[in-house]
């Protein structure tokens, strides 16, 4: 682990926020930690140092060589202990899915006061999710561990296909199989070989798929919005679309019910402080709501700026106000307006897409910085409007900048 600067020499010492950020974002977060006072420590990835990082923001970048983007953990607890000689390290925080379980073992090494290796488990392994949700009384898809094979064809028989072989601690909907039949299932994990145990194998359970975001401090959700996906994040992923999601009324009927199992799912992981991000599905078949999954970080997929927009909350460096704050300080959200608000985001032939024959006036935001992406998010005051304009640039997109790529095995950072 290399470092790009000399650390000063500290007076009056601020509180030390270390991030960790083996993908580029959580640019707000950082910025808001230097707003707040913090002397702000960037762990990020050789393979990332040239990204527009807010340097003006943070105090100290430190480097690990990373294969394929991913961090060896004896590296990072060696490197960062290394760092702790010289630097009093007051919160850790990951920044992205992928550092979940880096950032809980670097707590439980160092003594530093957060979510631990075990509360982070739920949050990152899909199996331990789904076990500890339906231990807790929530409804959960019919599932099963890639283990003991006897007890695998039993829940094949019992369960009837498709199935859904996901893997227990990728992120979003990478290296997420649809399967089929048997057959399809059995091909599937002789190809996985000895990392059968790695994975689990679900009911698929059609329907309408939302995601609620919330905002926790010392065990009590202090802001909560749920949405609603277009098409389903793993369709869109496989079968290649424009992917949409869309914010609902803060107090409506149909976001109340998500908000209610989401601070379920949050009580029952043992959740005390921070964000999540959760996702559930209302099955088609028998109109009820399961748990599908959740994470402790913000949105990807600039779910976001699409919360920022409806709400005017930024949920990035509202995180970072709760980890500063930490237990010993009162913290509160600002109010939220109740706008509602529409994403659309989606792969495009082109390297440098033209959205300016998009031209409605609720149209507030639009992708820019991403190479052959487009992406565009509109806000108003009627929900009917958003939902029409979703609906017509869906089309149009399919028609002007659509393209696709196999699905991803792995992170592709």
């Amino acid at each position: 682990m290399s470092s790009s600067t000399t650390s000063p020499a500290l007076t009056n010492r601020p509180l030390t926020v270390l991030c960790l950020a083996s993908y580029y974002k959580g640019i707000e977060f950082i910025r808001e930690c230097r707003r707040q006072g913090c002397r702000t420590l960037l762990l990020t990835s050789h393979s990332l140092k040239d990204e527009a990082w807010p340097r003006e923001s943070i105090d100290e970048i430190f480097y690990m060589p990373d294969v394929q983007k991913q961090w060896k953990l004896e590296d990072a607890v060696l490197g960062v202990s290394y760092m702790a000689r010289s630097e009093t390290i007051d919160r850790i925080v990951a920044l992205d899915d992928f550092d979940v379980e880096t950032a809980a073992s670097l707590r439980e090494h160092l003594r530093v006061p957060g979510m631990g290796d075990t509360t982070a488990r739920y949050f990152r392994d899909k199996l331990a999710m789904r076990a500890k949700a339906r231990d807790g009384g929530l409804l959960v898809p019919d599932f099963l561990h890639v283990l003991n094979h006897a007890r695998l064809r039993e829940f094949l028989d019992r369960v009837p296909p498709p199935w859904v072989l996901k893997p227990r601690s990728m992120a979003g909907s990478i290296g997420i199989k649809k399967i089929h039949s048997v057959d399809e299932l059995w091909a599937a994990l002789e190809l996985l070989g000895d990392r059968q145990s790695f994975y689990l194998v679900e009911r698929y359970v059609p329907g309408d798929i939302y995601h609620v975001d919330t905002i926790f401090y010392e065990s009590e959700v202090l802001f909560s919005i749920a949405s609603r996906y277009g098409r389903p994040p793993m369709d869109v992923s496989q079968q290649g679309d424009i992917f949409t999601t869309s914010t609902l009324g803060l107090d409506s009927k149909e976001a109340q019910p998500l908000i209610e199992m989401n601070r379920k799912v949050m009580k029952a992981f043992g959740m005390v402080r921070g964000v999540s991000h959760s996702e559930f599905i209302r099955g088609r078949d028998d109109g009820k709501l399961y748990f599908l999954e959740t994470a402790a970080r913000v949105g990807g997929a600039h779910i976001v700026d699409l919360i920022e927009t409806a709400t005017g909350i930024n949920m990035w460096a509202e995180w970072a106000k709760v980890e500063i704050a930490g237990g010993k300080a009162p913290y509160q959200p600002p109010p939220p307006r109740k706008d509602f608000a529409g994403l659309l985001v989606s792969l495009a032939r082109q390297e440098h897409p033209d959205t300016s024959a998009y031209n409605d006036p609720e149209i507030v935001w639009r992708m820019d910085d991403k190479k052959h992406h487009v992406g565009l998010i509109v806000k108003s005051p009627d929900a009917k409007r958003v939902q029409e304009l979703l609906q017509s640039y869906v089309q149009r997109m399919r028609q002007d900048f659509l393209a696709s790529q196999p699905p991803l095995e792995r992170p592709n950072f």
